[in-house]
Order: structure tokens, then C-alpha cells, then sequence
């Protein structure tokens, strides 16, 4: 039967959203950085008029962190671990019991009750990591349980910065942020070292991909060192010098795996382009930390850049794979790639060399970061609510 055939057939028509982690997740991450962000920039270009999105900027930040990006973490795992283990992770009812958690903070964090928005994200951060513990535990695959930890540590600095914005613990609330990026920065490397350089091999014939242990060691340890820096308040400089160590290690990684060698496949390229933002955040970081440049626009060539980038790049490559599809990006995908790594330019750089458009900056940036988001929506709702086209389970 052509694949057409197979789109237009019974099967192919049921409705399969909570078949496996990544479906439900990528779609609700993709509808929601859309929407969130251009609410946002509606309510700081004063669009909105006395009605208020979220009231302080750092909602926006912990939006975009335990809202959008763990959502997209979330699903990445629940599929990847199936894979690793070849035991089941939650579908059905207790997938859309864990989403609906998720759902909860989100809206509940624009009521004025967000205790009740704490325990729901808090709730949520132990289901997935309940989720992929089982699993990976009974496979006994010890090398994989630090993601375990990884989810309970966000878990724990969402909770942080719930408690600080309460007054009900004494802590800045901008630590609870940043150990929350920091430890999504860890993750990204972890994964991103495992697989980019591996997707890079399996499609260059001939990609000679050079991984030195030595390199690798330095890469992840300068980000847990950093981690550990920022949360504890570091010297300016100290942390300016790990940030400096981080940066030249993640650069010359990215350097060892040859990312012009994928400039013909935008599926795999808009991995490594977005992998450099990584390396432009730890330096624009040292910089920022000795008090040369703003810290915002560190922090948004990390997560307009870096995490924004990775997660489409990622969302669409695994998206692709574990529906049946081949990993070849459509026009609307590369044109959402190009969009996101638009965005982080203007973001970061606008800021930095022309300071009175900063607010055009954002304006420019978010519209753009919206558009990209919402085409993946649009584009990926039958493909993540419809079942394999291969006939495969997931």
C-alpha cells in the first residue's frame, strides 16, 4: 500500500496522541511557545493596554524554562528511554494524566493562586521522572539514571523559585532560574554529545566524527563547575573564567564533529548551528559576569538560540523517526529553523550593539520565535496525532 493510501486508510485516520510520550508533549510545547511568547511581547510592546500576560519578567522566564522546555525534555524521554530500555513508558490514561499536570501549571500560574501552580508543576516534575525511572531502573542501565536526578533536580529548582517569589524561603529568585537553565545546559550537552556527532556518521558517508574523552570530560564538567558557581555566587571572576574554559571546550567539541560536513541536511544541521549557540552563551556569559556586556543577552543565546533551537531541530527529527517518515525536513520545517536562529541573532546581538532598539529587538525576535512555532504546530498536529505510517506500534 503508498504511503498516501496508508495516510487516507481507517488506521491511518484514529487518533493516537497518547500512543507514546513524545506526541502529546511536542504538541503542547509547540502550541505553547507559540501562544506564550506572543502574548508576551504583545504585553512589553504595550499591545495589550492595562491587561497583564504575567506580571514580572522573571514568569516569563520560568515559563519558557519549566513550561516549554521541560515539556519538550519530558517527551524526548519518555520515547527515548522506551527505546533504550524496550520497556514501556506511560501512555494512554497515564500519559494524559501527566500532560494534564503539565496543562495545570500552565494555566494556573495566571491565577492568583500559584500554590496551587506550584503543586501541580511539582507533581508533574516526579510523574515523568516516576515515568522513565521504572524503566531505566528495571533495565538496570546505570549509566542512564543521572537523567533521573536531572528531572528531579528541575523538579526541585521550579519548586525553588515557586518558594522564593512566595518570600517563603530567603532566595534570590533569579538562582532558581539559572540553576534551572544550567541544569537544561547539562542536559543538552550530555545528549547533544551523544547524539549529534552519532546522527552525523549515519548520514555523511565517510564523516571521520573525532570524539576525544579528554575533551568530552571537560566539556560537561566546566557545566557542572558552572552550575555549581552560579547557584553558589561565585567571585565575578571565577565565574568568568570556568564560563571561558566552558566555552572554548563546547566550541572545540562542536569543531570535532565537522558540522560543515552537514550544511546539505537541515534536519542535522540545525542541530550543530544550534549546538553554537551553546559556546556563544558560556562566552557572552564571562563576559557578562565581568560586566561588559548586559546578562540578558547571555540568557537568550541560550534559550532562543541553544534551547530553542535544539528542541525544534530535535522535535522534528524525532517526530520524523518515530512515525514512519523520512528524516528530511519539509520547506515549513527548515523555514521554522531559519526563524528560530533569526530570532536569537536579533535577540542577542541587537541588544548588544544598538541598545535603544531593545525593544524592537524583542518584538522582532518573539514575532519571529512565534511564527516558527506555530508553523511546526500546524504542520506536525496530524503527524503527532495520527498513528505510524509504517503500521508500528508508538
Amino acid at each position: 500500500m503508498s504511503t498516501d493510501q496508508n495516510q487516507h486508510s481507517p488506521s491511518a485516520q484514529a487518533f493516537a496522541l497518547w500512543n507514546l510520550g513524545f506526541r502529546p508533549f511536542y504538541l503542547l510545547a509547540g502550541l505553547f511557545a507559540a501562544l506564550s511568547v506572543a502574548c508576551w511581547v504583545a504585553q512589553v510592546a504595550g499591545w495589550l493596554g492595562s491587561h497583564v500576560y504575567l506580571p514580572n519578567p522573571l514568569w516569563h522566564a520560568h515559563e519558557m524554562i519549566f513550561g516549554y522546555a521541560f515539556a519538550v525534555i519530558v517527551g524526548f524521554l519518555l520515547t527515548a528511554v522506551r527505546n533504550w530500555t524496550n520497556r514501556s513508558t506511560p501512555t494512554g490514561a497515564v500519559l494524559a494524566m501527566i500532560a494534564a499536570l503539565w496543562l495545570a501549571g500552565r494555566l494556573l500560574v495566571l491565577t492568583p493562586w500559584p500554590v496551587f501552580a506550584a503543586v501541580a508543576d511539582t507533581a508533574f516534575a516526579l510523574a515523568a521522572a516516576i515515568g522513565i525511572a521504572v524503566p531505566l531502573i528495571s533495565s538496570r542501565i546505570r549509566r542512564n539514571y543521572f537523567i533521573i536526578l536531572l528531572l528531579l533536580g528541575l523538579g526541585a529548582a521550579n519548586l525553588a523559585f515557586y518558594l522564593a517569589m512566595a518570600q517563603f524561603i530567603e532566595l534570590p529568585v533569579q538562582r532558581g532560574v539559572q540553576l534551572g537553565l544550567n541544569l537544561i545546559l547539562f542536559l543538552m550537552a550530555m545528549m547533544g554529545g551523544r547524539v549529534i556527532p552519532m546522527f552525523t556518521v549515519n548520514a555523511v558517508p565517510g564523516a571521520n566524527v573525532v570524539r576525544l574523552p579528554w575533551l568530552e570530560r571537560t566539556a560537561l564538567g566546566s557545566v557542572l563547575a558552572l552550575l555549581a558557581a552560579d547557584f553558589l555566587n561565585f567571585p565575578s571572576m571565577a565565574i568568568a573564567a570556568i564560563a571561558v574554559i566552558a566555552a572554548l571546550a563546547h566550541a572545540a567539541r562542536l569543531v570535532s564533529w565537522k558540522p560543515w560536513l552537514t550544511l546539505g541536511r537541515p534536519i542535522l544541521s540545525i542541530l550543530h548551528a544550534s549546538y553554537a549557540w551553546i559556546a556563544v552563551y558560556l562566552a557572552l556569559h564571562a563576559l557578562a559576569a565581568l560586566g561588559v556586556v548586559p546578562a540578558s543577552p547571555a540568557t537568550h543565546a541560550l534559550t532562543v538560540g541553544a534551547i530553542g533551537g535544539l528542541t525544534i531541530g530535535m522535535m522534528t527529527r524525532t517526530a520524523r523517526g518515530h512515525t514512519g517518515r523520512p528524516l528530511q525536513a519539509s520547506m515549513i520545517e527548515i523555514a521554522s529553523y531559519v526563524l528560530v536562529q533569526l530570532a536569537a541573532v536579533v535577540r542577542v546581538f541587537v541588544p548588544i550593539f544598538a541598545p535603544p532598539l531593545y525593544l524592537a529587538a524583542i518584538i522582532i525576535s518573539g514575532t519571529l520565535w512565534s511564527i516558527a512555532f506555530l508553523m511546526f504546530s500546524v504542520t506536525f498536529w496530524p503527524i503527532l496525532s495520527r498513528p505510524r505510517v509504517d503500521g508500528r506500534s508508538g
